[in-house]
């Protein structure tokens, strides 16, 4: 079959399952008592804002055109955003007639009831499909192949804050062409048809290295073998170009390295591998604390792609200008000297390597040579259709997670016959069915029927809610005895999942979405307002929140922690950021906080705080918004069409709060930033990059400033104020006064949390039929004291996860 016509079978495949789901889903609409009873009190309260007359804000939400056929996704949207307000008593406003007793019951009664309905004949969560990180792990571990795809694939679209949420994640042909080209390349890597790659045992000096040999400034001293650094400046990192591979793979390095006049401290080294030749293709493998005097060896193992390789810089040293004046000869201050740098690799354990047994077992390879590779081999069989037949069974299983049946293996065996009738040889017959398991709706998408969850679908949903991969041979094995549904067994599952390594992925892409940690590189600090932030700052800052979390996960602590705790995790760099003594090196250590502290939580984390900002300014709005959406559960209204943003005047002319004074005067804004501006105010006493600040940083008026003996490039600007006024009239003077008004309401805390964690585990945000199961959860976490291990546990028994 040709890849257009292949393509096309792959489409009509996938195309099948939406449009069966798309019968049968019509639901009976309520028109009539849309007509009779709830229209005309919409159009007495509500079409003066919300229709096409409508002169006043609120104008860009048309009720007059609002349908009651709740089969269309945007439709059941707007009436739940309807009845939420109305609940919230938010809508109609305080300043307009308000609805009666007897009418507000007719209308949310009305809304609840059609949503309940559509909700029972589709299930809570639609047809959904994997997204972009769950792909690539999944065909990581379905091969056992370290494979990137990810950039192959279109971004995903989010709502409610993720990425994995079924309403967003649209199908095109556009990605399945991409998926082709994916599994393609995935199945390329994990089949071998060459001779094992020759393995590399060297030992390298940097002094061979061009940049030392020829740089300009005298940076570098060399003493035999060894290269002394003396130089933090980027372009001053010294690249292992001698370490070139043609292989990808595993690779062991030994790294020996000692700190030099250093004052008996120990030096950070900073190591990136990947290709230095493309933006974006390196990554950092750590930052190693180098001692003094005796050298140390820095050993790890990084998976590397051929013809990458690694980069060194220390941290922290005089920059290449200071150290030229004077000459690396004779220069008296700290350096890292790199004795010598040993590379083995591609590691391999046995060849063919386990991804290609793991297709095609143990069945003997033939010589296949093609013009450019003559010692090329192919996979051969005595008894094609059989093996064929057992390997597509093997694989779809895995594949499509469930139990597969000869009907399921039909369609992908008559594509093999049809390659071995047109002469194909064995292994590109078997090529064509695996590839064609690989774009097939059983394997992009989460199949879930409404009701009850089978046990493969709750393996399937367990599994990516906390590794964000597929159900692993124990959880298979479960499901098809028909045991993982028992309690029990489902909580000891729970437990092994969360206690595995793939956990990680939970701790990456919950945290990455719920706290937003994704945008931490969406803005640069200006330099010119904050010339202390740099990478080794950046690194720690997300250190902290991933290991924070884990902490909580693990010794199942009170949620309450994430908005107030007496602990956080810190290195060197970060807590010199945050003025906390006592830790010194690069590793990150759990540390119980000073009492007149104002960290705690993750709220005052910097990762939080700058990715809520931008990169010369805060926003009161913007941090507030985040709050109340993140950590409350509560976001707000989007702001009405028309009204420009309130934009920091970083020239310290006015301040924040007297421009949002002004803002609040206007009576389309000022319900709104009642419940916004006071968690953003209090959230001002951190600037950009998460620094305690008692005035603002100007690049115009204002003081000038000195830090250790050197003029800064800002100036002080207007003092901060942090205190504010909530809705229902409590005040705080700051940030801990704030964040222990948050803790009064433990409940709200936890059920803003658990909605976070139900939408990410089922790919569909709770609705307000979804309350009475929501309560049952929440009554549960109050019971362990809110333990965040224990919800974790409660959500996963709940009914609201056990059910489509």
């Amino acid at each position: 079959m040709h890849a257009p016509s292949f393509l096309f079978f792959c489409v009509c495949l996938l195309l099948l399952p939406r449009t069966v789901a798309a019968q049968g889903s019509a639901i009976p609409a309520s028109q009539a008592d849309l007509a009779e009873k709830i229209r005309p009190i919409l159009v007495t309260h509500c079409y003066d804002c919300h229709s096409q007359a409508a002169k006043k804000p609120g104008g860009n939400f048309r009720l007059d055109q609002l349908s009651s056929d709740l089969a269309e996704r945007t439709t059941r949207e707007q009436w739940e955003k309807v009845l939420k307000r109305i609940q919230a008593g938010e809508m109609p406003p305080r300043n307009k007639t308000r609805f009666t007793d007897r009418e507000s019951q007719l209308i949310t009664s009305w809304i609840g009831r059609s949503l309940a309905a559509a909700r029972k004949t589709q299930g809570r969560v639609v047809l959904r499909r994997l997204n972009r990180s769950e792909y690539e792990n999944t065909v990581r571990d379905l091969l056992d192949v370290v494979v990137d795809v990810k950039d192959l694939l279109p971004q995903d679209t989010s709502a409610h804050g993720f990425d994995n949420i079924g309403e967003a994640l649209h199908t095109s042909s556009f990605l399945m062409e991409r998926y082709l080209e994916a599994a393609d390349k995935a199945l390329s890597l994990a089949i071998a048809n060459l001779p094992q790659p020759p393995l590399i045992k060297k030992r390298y000096s940097l002094k061979n290295e061009r940049h030392v040999k020829t740089t300009t400034e005298r940076v570098f001293r060399l003493q035999d073998e060894t290269v002394i650094c003396f130089s933090s400046s980027e372009w001053q990192a010294i690249t292992l170009w001698q370490f070139y591979p043609p292989d990808r793979g595993f690779y062991r390095f030994r790294i020996s390295a000692s700190a030099v006049q250093s004052g008996g401290k120990p030096v950070p080294l900073r190591v990136e591998a990947g290709s230095m030749l493309m933006a974006g293709k390196s990554h950092l493998v750590n930052y190693y604390d180098v001692p003094p005097e005796k050298p140390i060896v820095l050993e790890f193992v990084d998976f590397l792609e051929a013809r990458s390789t690694i980069r060194l810089l220390p941290y922290g040293l005089a920059s290449a200008q200071a150290v030229h004046k004077i000459g690396a000869d004779t220069y008296a201050g700290a350096g890292v000297a790199i004795h010598a740098i040993e590379v083995e690799g591609p590691l391999h354990e046995t060849w063919p390597p386990a991804s290609h047994r793991r297709i095609f077992g143990d069945l003997p390879q033939a010589p296949a040579p093609v013009y450019n590779h003559r010692d090329r081999k192919e996979v051969v069989s005595k008894d094609p259709e059989a093996d064929a037949r057992r390997i597509l069974r093997n694989f779809a299983r895995r594949a499509f997670r469930r139990t597969v049946t000869e009907d399921d293996i039909k369609p992908f065996m008559e594509l093999v016959k049809r390659k071995l009738e047109e002469k194909r040889s064995f292994e590109q017959a078997v090529r064509v069915g695996l590839l064609a398991i690989l774009v097939s709706p059983e394997f992009l998408f989460l199949r879930e029927k409404p009701g009850q969850l089978d046990d493969f679908a709750l393996a399937s949903r367990l599994s990516y809610f906390l590794w964000s991969t597929m159900p692993d041979d124990e959880l298979l094995t479960l499901a098809e005895a028909r045991k993982l549904s028992d309690p029990a067994t489902l909580h000891r599952q729970v437990e092994r999942l969360l206690n595995h390594r793939k956990s990680a992925a939970f701790t990456e892409n919950f945290v990455g979405q719920w706290l937003n940690l994704r945008d931490i590189d969406f803005t640069s600090p200006d330099f010119r307002l904050y010339p202390e932030f740099d990478q080794m700052l950046k690194a720690a800052m997300i250190q902290e929140t991933h290991r924070f979390f884990e902490e909580v996960l693990k010794k199942d602590l009170s949620l309450t922690n994430f908005v107030a705790s007496d602990f956080t995790f810190l290195n060197e760099r970060l807590a010199k950021h945050y003025g906390i003594p006592g830790v010194t090196g690069h590793a990150m250590r759990k540390v119980k906080l000073p009492a007149d502290s104002h960290r705690g939580g993750v709220l005052t984390m910097a990762s939080v705080l700058k990715v809520t900002a931008n990169g010369t300014n805060t926003s009161p709005v913007v941090r507030g918004a985040w709050v109340l959406d993140r950590i409350l559960g509560t976001p707000p209204s989007p702001p009405p069409s028309g009204v420009p943003a309130v934009e920091p005047d970083i020239r310290g002319a006015t301040t924040i709060r007297e421009q949002l004074a002004k803002h609040r005067q206007l009576p389309s804004c000022a319900t709104c930033h009642t419940q916004i501006d006071p968690p953003g105010f209090a959230l001002e006493s951190f600037d950009v990059i998460g620094g305690w600040r008692e005035h603002y940083r100007s690049v115009g008026k204002g003081q000038p400033v000195t830090v250790e003996g050197r003029r800064m490039p800002y100036a002080r600007g207007p003092k901060v104020d942090p205190a504010d006024v909530l809705p229902d009239g409590r005040r705080f003077r700051n940030i801990d006064e704030f964040k222990q008004l948050l803790l009064k309401d433990r409940d709200q805390l936890a059920r803003a949390l658990t909605q976070q964690l139900l939408t990410y585990a089922t790919g569909a945000a709770p609705s307000s039929d979804d309350k009475p199961a929501l309560d049952a959860i929440l009554k549960e976490s109050r019971a362990k004291d809110h333990g965040f291990r224990s919800l974790i546990h409660a959500i996963v028994q709940s009914e609201l996860f056990r059910r489509k």
